[in-house]
């Protein structure tokens, strides 16, 4: 009988690992709740593929944290880089982030890029994040515009947000993180922990909640946030979704209303990475509450809402990366509820981003280097 037990936990551990196997290889279908897929590789050559944004002309950018954007055409990298990208602070999770494309970019060529940026006063030191728009010409960045700076500047290479998502409006939202400073999240005075809105051209919107609001910074649409990495539409409502890490225990996913207040650290689901209780509150009046949390957390980063034909079983599923965990998570909602999830490629490594091409094809890049492309096949 023992030995039944060892063959039986062996033929698990071999099932498992076959499991795995089947859910990164290029060659095999793979086979979820509902629906089957290959695997399509792109090696890029980059670190950390932080972003991709799809040009008219079928091209991707894909933005490298260290600071570099690197164009794949043809289903592969091109050695030669963009240049003219602004120079960025590199430390922690400083970096090079979001790229996001003007909704009438076909008109106007504009690019918009989030980075970590130094500061250019002298009496500062350190990084915090940036918002320029910039038009790609003969492989350069040109007529750069900085629409926003993040303050005050600090050393710390921590929670820089930087995920950028245009509205049907045309506002574009972006996010900060509280930049290791979790006090500051809840100051309406201060730079961190906030979702902003802007116009296109970088000027303030004058219906913004905080516009008459003493001392505030106008820009501000959210606050209470630590770590916001994903922004997204829901493509029936028009509603600004968010997914933000949490500490030890505690990432969410959020629905961003206008002027709301997301609670951290006053209110959470996690703790400090050494044990400590950040608070004993989860649950606050005048604070909202995420649509999910996750404990243990699984490392956010960004999210998609699948809008594509090609996969009508996802139609409007969110699928959100996990860093820590190592896969793609999908979501089915109804309203403002995730009534279903299912662990997509699990074991493909840190993923950073997931992004939907024009032609409809969903792409998730993998810290490392490799974007691959989820292409459905029979069953």
């Amino acid at each position: 009988m023992k030995n039944t037990f060892l063959h039986i936990g062996a033929l698990m551990i071999l099932t498992t690992q076959l499991i795995s196997f089947l859910q990164v290889s290029n060659e095999d279908a793979v086979q979820s709740e509902k629906l089957t897929f290959r695997l399509d590789t792109i090696e890029t050559g980059i670190g950390v593929p932080w972003s991709m944004a799809f040009l008219p002309n079928g091209e991707m950018l894909v933005t490298d944290k260290s600071g570099e954007i690197v164009v794949v055409r043809n289903g592969k990298a091109v050695k030669e880089r963009v240049k003219g990208v602004p120079e960025v602070f590199t430390r922690g999770q400083g970096g090079l982030f979001d790229l996001e494309l003007h909704p009438d970019y076909a008109t106007n060529g504009w690019i918009y890029i989030s980075y970590a940026a130094r500061s250019q006063d002298s009496n500062e030191r350190g990084g915090m994040t940036y918002i320029m728009r910039a038009r790609l010409k003969d492989n350069a960045l040109v007529d750069q515009q900085i629409l926003f700076k993040g303050k005050p500047f600090t050393n710390s290479g921590a929670h820089f947000g930087g995920r950028m998502e245009f509205d049907r409006d045309g506002y574009l939202f972006f996010s900060i993180g509280e930049r290791g400073d979790m006090r500051k999240a809840q100051s309406l005075e201060t730079y961190n922990g906030k979702v902003y809105r802007i116009r296109d051209d970088g000027t303030l919107p004058n219906d913004n909640p905080f516009v008459k609001t003493s001392g505030a910074v106008k820009e501000i649409y959210s606050y209470g946030h630590r770590n916001p990495q994903g922004l997204a539409l829901h493509p029936e409502t028009g509603v600004l979704w968010e997914t933000e890490h949490g500490p030890m225990g505690g990432d969410e996913l959020n629905i961003i209303k206008k002027g709301a207040n997301y609670g951290w650290p006053v209110i959470t689901y996690g703790i400090n990475y050494d044990g400590n209780i950040i608070s004993k509150d989860t649950v606050k009046a005048g604070m909202e509450q995420p649509v999910i949390f996750w404990r243990p957390s699984i490392a956010v980063s960004n999210l998609l809402f699948v809008t594509s034909d090609r996969y009508p079983q996802w139609k409007n599923n969110i699928l959100v990366c996990s860093l820590k965990f190592h896969y793609v998570e999908r979501l089915e909602t109804s309203g403002e509820k995730v009534t279903h999830q299912e662990k997509l490629l699990q074991g493909i490594g840190r993923v950073r981003s997931v992004s939907q091409s024009p032609d409809g094809y969903i792409y998730v890049a993998v810290e490392g280097g490799k974007i691959y492309k989820i292409v459905p096949v029979e069953s």
